[in-house]
């Protein structure tokens, strides 16, 4: 089912642009139909990246850790973030399998 509605600590995927496929986290959302979005590598926390939620597809998927310190108002580093992510953008390729499988 699709998530319509999203939510801060969300995971979201971008369908449009030169970020196309990257994978984000949702750090704020603003009343005009647009998120601010981290990804701990390129977009970090101190300048998140404004996107249209018609250009992203929202997962659901949440980082809870990252949520959680997000409503605490606790310090969240760009390396956390990256972490967190680094599953969804940085996925294993077929050709290491493959050379492992031999």
């Amino acid at each position: 089912m699709k998530n319509k509605i999203p939510v801060i600590g969300g995971i979201c995927r971008s369908t449009q642009g030169r970020d196309k496929d990257r994978y984000y986290i949702i750090r704020l959302i603003f009343g005009d139909g647009t998120v601010g979005v981290v990804d701990g590598n390129f977009k970090k926390l101190a300048s998140p990246k404004k996107k249209n939620l018609k250009h992203l597809r929202l997962l659901p998927e949440k980082a809870e850790s990252i949520a959680s310190k997000f409503a605490d108002g606790r310090q969240v580093f760009d390396s956390e973030i990256y972490s967190a992510l680094k599953t969804y953008n940085n996925p294993p390729s077929e050709q290491t399998e493959a050379q492992v499988s031999k």
